[in-house]
């Protein structure tokens, strides 16, 4: 039950981003992400998770890594994975594993996506903390609720 719950705050969180589709650039502008963006973006996200599930990198430190989302620049030069790690003892560790293979994950992402795309983009890896604020944000309820208890009975 409390599984349910947590996924559909993750859910919600990740819908009610504000223009989720916008991001910035590297000169520091907001930039609106076109269909072609949103397209090769997908195709990058399902490849990758494949990708990190045959190399193992699903799973660092007895921790769950999963890619929850993927930004491409609009010339596609450039694709931001943004890295969800659960219950990951060294957060610095498991990026730093990330990176050091991240030869042979671009190396297998450009063959299996070669027909789709002229150009490899460069991949960069960010942390995406939306999981941590969905932990603290439920932990503050839970104390809401304790002390609405606490007050109820008191009275």
């Amino acid at each position: 039950m409390r599984c349910i719950i947590l996924t559909g705050l993750i859910n919600k969180i990740h819908a009610a981003k504000p223009n989720h589709a916008n991001f910035t650039g590297s000169k520091g502008t907001i930039m609106q992400e076109g269909k072609r963006e949103r397209q090769v973006a997908g195709v990058i996200q399902e490849e990758m998770n494949d990708i990190f599930r045959r190399l193992g990198l699903n799973m660092i430190n007895s921790g769950m890594v999963s890619i929850s989302s993927v930004k491409v620049t609009s010339d596609l030069s450039e694709a931001r994975i943004y890295l969800s790690l659960f219950k990951v003892d060294d957060v610095k560790a498991a990026m730093k594993k990330i990176e050091d293979r991240s030869w042979e994950i671009k190396k297998e992402l450009a063959e299996r996506v070669k027909h789709q795309l002229r150009r490899m983009p460069v991949l960069r890896y960010y942390l995406d903390e939306t999981l941590d604020h969905v932990f603290k944000m439920e932990e503050l309820f839970k104390q809401i609720n304790e002390e609405k208890k606490k007050g109820d009975e008191n009275e």
